[in-house]
């Protein structure tokens, strides 16, 4: 049981920085993955919000923290030279974090309901 915590929040460390990382580093830094930038944004808030999820298992608050940190990351892009904020990209941001929640509060009440929470 506790490897498993170990291996899910080493991941989710790793995955968080490169958030970080790839939000705030020149342009021609961070490794793309070939799909539009809204979808990367989307699928990367997605995954770190149901990781974070698995490690502390209480979706909304999960999605009151996550929420402003992912705006937040996309507004502090204004501080950087090369890049600009946008509203798109911020907007799309909170909407993963809150359909990864959304999607693990589910899980939860559906495997609270059945016997297995």
């Amino acid at each position: 049981m506790w490897a498993n915590r170990k291996w899910l929040l080493l991941l989710l460390a790793a995955l968080g920085g490169v958030i970080v990382f790839s939000t705030l580093a020149p342009k021609g830094w961070p490794v793309r993955l070939g799909l539009h930038w809204l979808i990367e944004h989307f699928l990367a808030f997605f995954t770190l919000a149901l990781l974070v999820c698995l490690a502390y298992p209480r979706p909304m608050v999960v999605a009151a923290v996550l929420l402003p940190l992912a705006v937040g990351l996309e507004a502090a892009q204004a501080l950087t030279p090369d890049r600009t904020a946008d509203a798109a990209t911020a907007l799309i941001a909170a909407a993963a974090v809150a359909c990864g929640a959304l999607l693990a509060d589910g899980v939860f009440a559906v495997r609270k309901r059945r016997g297995k929470g």
